[in-house]
């Protein structure tokens, strides 16, 4: 099947998308009050794409009105939970069946291989439905300890509206993260996607009413951050902001809760991993781990293993490997040719700061072990190869920064000690990884890294099933898993008492 898809193949489906870029409220298409729009450029060639609704306050309220009406209604909290779980279920099956479509919208905004849309972030996507639509008829309420003359209901309700404020690296995927467990737990949302990746989430709710979500339930509005953005975590009749992006714009979002009505948030925010690898570790395994974690989707992943930390006896050695997987595994190419395994940087201004951040790394004394450079300019697209950096001490900025690009800093270790005073030397605690024979070491490891996830030989491995987020200043909250449903939830308690 893969033999088809060509970059002809992908040129001609293209001639023929209708690229939709109004909000999407109350169950339709609707252009901004303002009448304002704002043309998104493709990173894969800097040609313009598609014209997007600007979104503001008017268009905020509108959304907030409808889903708030919605909610009030219960025109979906108060179904059937077969009902729901049908509908959420018919959901799902729609976006696998219009998987190209939703794959070619992606990659048009985010400028990654249109393959790694189609198989990567289409069926998670579609999966994180599926997962949170077969949780609803199979969560339960609780009675809590009494006397012989009482009832005590113990009730997980739902908040109200949510607003869910999502990024451009991995659209389709976290905003599966948000709005299954939100939806699932009978709220009504207001997706403000990020600016440059708004295509996928209108066509998402477009399809979720076409499955049977009630109009209302789900509304999407386009626009900028300051604009868009902004007025949602401010809103007074919206209960909780779910974001995910930078730490810098979490700690605005948290402002903005307490500016507003004390809503409640959920911070899922930068990383710098550390992938630590001991001299006894298999270095063909931890070679491989440390390419495909740092340069997948370009570097743009917020628990990127940025961070090398490699025992000084091996790093020589592992720079190799790393370097001959890094160029026969990690093709860099444009977005629809079928080899391409990372394809461009989301946009010129982020190109820009990526180079520049490179470029002062190399001032302050970092080694530039290979790559690291812009190529393919004569396509006009935003591209920068992988590249690592060696020989670094964890004080550097490229040690410390979340560049967001394919970058890798290396910083070499003596002892087990020195290693773990290393890894947690950050302001981050998303994720991590140690590489070694030794198990003892590898679970004592794991338990003293502060991060919400750490992996022991291998990297970047989940489901569903485990949930996701940080420490520090990585976050709070979790994505994934049934845990993520809690945090869209409440308790209420419901006390009958008798005689």
């Amino acid at each position: 099947m893969t033999g088809i898809y060509t970059r002809d193949y992908w040129e001609k489906k293209l001639s023929t998308l209708t690229l939709e870029g109004r909000h999407f409220i109350d169950g339709e298409y609707r252009a901004s009050t303002s009448g304002q729009t704002f043309t998104r450029v493709r990173p894969m060639d800097g040609k313009p794409g598609a014209e997007l609704a600007r979104g503001n306050t008017a268009d905020i309220d509108a959304a907030v009105a409808v889903a708030r009406a919605a909610f009030e209604s219960g025109v979906w909290r108060s179904q059937e939970p077969l009902e729901k779980k049908k509908a959420m279920l018919r959901w799902a099956e729609l976006i696998r069946a219009h998987g190209e479509e939703l794959a070619l919208l992606e990659t048009l905004d985010v400028g990654k291989p249109v393959l790694a849309s189609l198989n990567v972030d289409v069926r998670l996507c579609a999966d994180g439905i599926q997962y949170y639509a077969e949780m609803i008829d199979k969560m339960y309420d609780e009675i809590a300890p009494s006397g012989p003359n009482a009832l005590a209901l113990v009730r997980k309700v739902p908040l109200g509206v949510v607003g869910a404020i999502t990024p451009w690296n991995y659209p389709m995927i976290i905003d599966a993260w948000k709005l299954g467990p939100a939806i699932t737990a009978g709220n009504s949302v207001v997706l403000k996607p990020a600016e440059q990746s708004s295509l996928s989430a209108i066509r998402l709710a477009a399809l979720a009413v076409e499955a049977g979500l009630p109009a209302g339930v789900l509304n999407v509005v386009c626009g900028y951050g300051e604009e868009a953005g902004k007025p949602l975590a401010l809103h007074m009749d919206v209960d909780m902001i779910a974001f995910t992006g930078s730490t810098e714009v979490g700690r605005l979002i948290m402002g903005y809760a307490a500016q507003s009505n004390v809503k409640r948030v959920a911070l899922e925010l930068g990383g710098k991993s550390p992938l630590v690898v001991f001299a006894d570790a298999d270095l063909d395994a931890a070679a491989s781990a440390a390419a495909w974690g740092c340069f997948y989707n370009s570097g743009e992943t917020c628990h990127a293993s940025t961070r090398l930390l490699v025992q000084r006896s091996v790093q020589d050695e592992l720079i190799g490997k790393i370097e001959a997987v890094t160029k026969s595994d990690i093709v860099l190419a444009h977005p629809f040719e079928p080899s391409a395994q990372i394809g461009a940087l989301i946009e010129e201004a982020h190109m820009q700061k990526v180079l520049g951040m490179i470029a002062t790394g190399e001032k302050e004394g970092a080694r530039r072990a290979f790559g690291a450079e812009r190529v393919l300019s004569d396509t006009g697209g935003y591209y920068v190869s992988p590249g690592v950096f060696v020989d670094m001490t964890n004080d550097m900025s490229l040690a410390r920064q979340e560049i967001f690009g394919p970058v890798l800093a290396t910083i070499p270790f003596d002892t087990e000690e020195e290693a773990l005073r290393l890894a947690n030397d950050t302001i981050y605690g998303l994720a991590g990884a140690v590489f070694t024979k030794d198990m003892d070491r590898a679970h004592r490891f794991s338990e003293a890294i502060h991060a919400g996830t750490v992996w022991i030989n291998t990297y970047d491995m989940s489901s569903f099933a485990t949930p996701f987020g940080g420490f520090k200043q990585s976050g709070f909250g979790r994505d994934r898993s049934v845990h993520a449903i809690d945090k869209y939830c409440d308790y209420k308690t419901i006390w009958q008492q008798f005689g």
